[in-house]
């Protein structure tokens, strides 16, 4: 749980990106040239991300961030927002919206072709998002 504050919203994105070094066991670290995620922290980036952009009120604090290129997406387009909302209890929460994956299935080519995306990427999301909720 975090403070309902700009430092907490910001501590959310934190967490997450800290999960994703553990949970891969440092194969995806986060470079400092940004936020850029990449193999073993070199190279070319996974992931490239915008700024964070926080939103705090009384009832959620959340943390976005701009998926603005890298290997993984198809374009930069979309965003990963993590979440901490007050209601009868506290929720956490991880969504990503208007991500297209290079390696999931083009509109009107087999599902099969998207394979890779729905046994592999897919899943380290989902993954690594349980690990936030839980750590």
């Amino acid at each position: 749980m975090v403070e309902f504050s700009e430092e907490g919203a910001l501590a959310l994105g934190r967490s997450y990106w800290a999960e994703v070094e553990r949970s891969t066991l440092g194969l995806v670290r986060q470079v400092a040239r940004g936020l850029h995620l990449c193999l073993f922290g070199r190279g070319p980036a996974l992931l490239e991300f915008g700024a964070p952009e926080v939103v705090v009120r009384p009832s959620v604090v959340r943390c976005r961030f701009a998926i603005a290129g890298g290997l993984l997406p198809r374009r930069a387009q979309g965003d990963i927002t993590f979440a901490q909302i007050r209601g009868d209890r506290f929720e956490l929460s991880s969504m990503i919206h208007d991500f297209l994956p290079t390696f999931a299935a083009l509109q009107g080519k087999p599902h099969w072709t998207g394979a890779l995306y729905d046994r592999v990427q897919s899943r380290v999301h989902v993954f690594i998002s349980a690990g936030t909720s839980h750590g």
